[in-house]
């Protein structure tokens, strides 16, 4: 399927089982500019006598370039949407299996706002160089700790010290300068985090909003829950402007250097739903055009079913279910639960009929090229509970596509996690057909622990349950506590900062009139509603955060925590913030300081480190790592006002002079450290 290169040209496979009519269409290298946008493309149609093999279409071309060639298809085929039908062969399609996707160069250009988007290949680079000292981490499920991001949320902030061509990309993750490895990496590794679950950073179209006029149109999808493609890393992410190789190669040097840091890295999945929306407001790029009623749920009138709920004018009624029928409906009967699919849902949306066998192969190929290709570590699958459904929507006990991805043999190495819940009521928490592999992502620990630590009453004994793993959900067969992934804040929702600061949601800013997100956050704003001067207040909510992250942290599970949350980033209590791409979303640094005692970064053999983390209250934290087997003779920074430093770390001596967590004082204005040791100095 796909592109691919044979012996006697470049071959090119589609399927469609429905179409009586499939031409593909060539645009050619050199280019100025994407020259297909103004029709100037080569036009093949296919013979169903020589080019088709059961639903297969296909054609090998001979002396077609290596590479810069892009691509799409016009298929055709019966009209009768009541069959289920949606083909319109006046739109050039993007190939599923399409490896590189190009489209606008510019993240948010909003010149650029109606791009097309075609498929790409590339068979003229030499492989990529992972390395001969190269190694996978990893990291065993009991000891992974979780650090949910947005890659270009991440960097793009000018607070990042970045240069503006490498802001909000992969290469901002890792390029080998004093802004990439040599600090953004640190700050993971300070956290103590070994594993970063990237927001979907497959193919989408971060304009979709502004593609007609709605009541979002003032908005950019920085979120990326809208997948055009599930082959091809997000090409806006590339450094500069550079396109979709650009942002292949750079994907697997951010993976890469992560790796080289001990961090696994998890990418969040969507496989639910995609871009192309609904009969309403269709957005065709791919799979609607191709075989809309192979790919997608259809019912017995063949208009769309939609169990993801995204994308639409309101996510009320996403919210409504998830919250107040999640009990109900892991309680009900069979018979009751199907009697309540022939509701109609407000919002409207496609879904993908992952349960049927071309779909799901699509699926599988597509996690198999992401481990195979760019040495992912593991998926996390949004709406996972979608999975589990049948090709007419009914709740499976052993969905086939669940089972097939936790008996892959390339994806047996890989961490698989369920948000084990959909839109329309399928709440799996504690009960995700797993097979002993999969791990969810437990939604009521989330809620209890919120409860319990915000003063609800009643909430002891479960409050023992959640930090205790959960028995009540996990300890059946073999799975274990780290199948529970235990969070308290996720990307969607309040942040940390934000659930003890505000009771209510406040979504104006998202053009649905307050209408989307969820009403119940089970927060305490401490007092007062929002922003406030009151230093009671404000050192409340400081004991609440830090009380919600000992929970976390030492409750067993894998824990997860949000980017941000670290240093208390708020989004002034919205809880939907999918599309503001701005400082609502982008991580600040200037409220993270760090000061980097050095001016010696191309030394190749120093071994020597130092840094201080600074504090908004003055609790500076410095640290200095010494690799050298010789003693460095330390310049100590000044304390900030009113404080020394006192020695909380230094590993060259015994215990238990080595960890004094109170601190010890007398540390002067130097520090001898000793070979092959650390310290740690806090301020106080």
């Amino acid at each position: 399927m796909g592109v691919s290169e044979v012996e006697n040209g470049i071959n090119f496979a589609i399927f469609s089982q429905h179409a009586t009519a499939v031409t593909l269409c060539l645009s050619l290298p050199k280019r100025e500019k994407l020259d297909w946008q103004d029709g100037g493309m080569i036009e093949l149609p296919l013979d169903p006598r020589v080019n088709k093999t059961g639903d297969i279409w296909h054609i090998c071309i001979e002396d077609l370039p290596r590479s810069e060639v892009l691509y799409g298809y016009r298929v055709d085929g019966p009209r009768d949407w009541h069959q289920g039908h949606r083909f319109d062969s006046s739109i050039v399609l993007i190939d599923p299996y399409a490896k590189l996707v190009e489209g606008r160069r510019h993240f948010g250009d909003a010149s650029a706002k109606l791009s097309k988007f075609l498929g790409t290949y590339e068979f003229e680079s030499l492989p990529f160089d992972w390395g001969d000292n190269y190694k996978l981490p990893n990291i065993p499920e009991k000891d992974l700790v979780i650090y949910e991001m947005n890659v270009r949320a991440f960097t793009v902030d000018e607070s990042s010290g970045l240069d503006p061509e490498i802001r909000g990309s992969y290469l901002a993750e890792n390029n080998f300068s004093v802004f990439g490895i040599t600090l953004k990496i640190p700050h993971l590794l300070e956290l103590g985090i070994n594993a970063v679950e990237l927001l979907p950073v497959f193919e989408f179209d971060e304009m979709e909003f502004q593609r007609r006029r709605n009541p979002r149109d003032h908005m950019v999808n920085t979120w990326g829950y809208s997948t055009i493609n599930f082959f091809s890393p997000m090409s806006r992410y590339a450094g500069g402007g550079g396109g979709p190789l650009k942002a292949s190669w750079e994907f697997k040097e951010m993976v890469k250097a992560l790796h080289g840091a001990g961090i696994e890295v998890i990418l969040d999945v969507v496989y639910n739903h995609t871009n192309e929306a609904d009969d309403a407001n269709p957005y065709t790029t791919s799979f609607r055009g191709i075989d809309n009623k192979v790919y997608y749920m259809v019912d017995g009138n063949g208009q769309l079913l939609n169990y993801a709920g995204c994308g639409t004018p309101s996510a009320l009624v996403n919210c409504f279910l998830f919250t107040s029928l999640k009990n109900f409906f892991t309680s009900c009967n069979v018979g009751t639960y199907n009697s309540l699919l022939a509701i109609p849902s407000t919002t409207q949306r496609n879904t993908l009929n992952c349960n049927h066998p071309v779909v799901m192969e699509l699926i599988l190929d597509s996690l198999r090229h992401w481990v195979v290709e760019y040495h992912v570590d593991g998926f996390r699958f949004d709406l996972a509970s979608v999975l589990c459904r049948g090709t007419d929507g009914s709740p499976l006990n052993a969905p086939p596509l669940i089972r097939a991805i936790a008996k892959d043999a390339i994806l047996s190495r890989c961490k698989i996690i369920a948000e084990p819940w959909d839109c329309r009521g399928l709440y799996l928490v504690g009960k995700f057909p797993n097979w002993d592999r999969w791990a969810e992502w437990n939604g009521k620990y989330r809620d209890d622990l919120r409860k319990f630590i915000k003063g609800d009453p009643g909430m002891k004994g479960i409050l023992a349950t959640r930090i205790s793993g959960s028995s009540d959900l996990y300890r059946v067969n073999k799975r274990k506590p780290y199948h529970s992934i235990n969070f308290i804040i996720a990307h969607d929702g309040f942040t940390l900062y934000d659930m003890v600061s505000y009771n209510y949601k406040h979504n104006e800013a998202n053009g649905e009139g307050g209408n989307d997100g969820c009403n119940d956050n089970f927060s305490w704003n401490c007092g007062f509603e929002g922003e406030t001067d009151d230093a009671s207040i404000k050192a409340l909510r400081s004991r609440q955060m830090k009380n919600f992250h000992l929970a976390l942290m030492v409750s067993q599970g894998t824990p997860m925590m949000l980017m941000g949350d670290e240093y208390g980033h708020t989004r002034y209590g919205n809880n939907n913030s999918y599309g503001h791409d701005t400082a609502i979303n982008n991580f600040q640094w200037g409220q993270n300081d760090v000061t980097w005692h050095e001016d010696n970064w191309d030394n190749y053999d120093s071994k020597f480190l130092a840094f201080t983390l600074h504090d908004n209250n003055g609790a500076d934290i410095y640290l200095a790592f010494n690799a050298h087997d010789f003693f460095v003779k330390v310049s100590l920074p000044p304390p900030p006002p009113k404080r020394q430093w006192f020695r909380v770390v230094d590993t060259n001596l015994e215990s238990p002079d080595d960890i004094v967590p109170e601190g010890a004082a007398g540390t002067g204005s130097t520090y001898n450290l000793s070979p092959y040791s650390s310290i740690l100095l806090e301020a106080k």
